[in-house]
């Protein structure tokens, strides 16, 4: 199942903004008003828990300087990817989100929504990091 974000562009240049994804601390600052629970476990690894959701634990899997971001599930029974492309363009940043998940059809099918979400909000509130 692939979801891709609405392209945005970020008032901060694509170093600024790379380095504030790799510091997975600023996470919780992207994540939606129903957050039940943020928590870093590491400098690449955090927890997050959205009301009614189970617990998901992400961790940075892949980063290529200035234009990608990877975060994966740090668990096998869900697993997906979440990237953030971005694109420089002088002091702004295009940046947007893909997620990547291999789930079963009745899986993909409840969760597609809340997944859209998501990473809607996300994308969104990186404009405001």
């Amino acid at each position: 199942m692939n979801i891709e974000s609405p392209k945005i562009t970020v008032p901060k240049s694509a170093e600024e903004l790379y380095t504030l994804l790799t510091d997975i601390k600023n996470f919780e600052k992207l994540m939606p008003d129903n957050i039940s629970k943020f928590e870093v476990l590491s400098d690449k690894r955090f927890l997050f828990a959205l009301k009614g959701m189970p617990e998901i634990v992400l961790e940075l899997k892949e980063s290529t300087p200035h234009s990608k971001v990877v975060l994966g599930a740090a668990s096998d029974k869900l697993p997906f990817t979440l990237t953030a492309n971005l694109d420089a363009l002088g002091e702004q940043t295009d940046a947007q989100l893909q997620f990547e998940g291999s789930f079963n059809p009745m899986m993909a099918m409840m969760v597609k929504g809340p997944i859209t979400n998501f990473i809607g909000t996300l994308v969104e509130k990186m404009k405001n990091l």
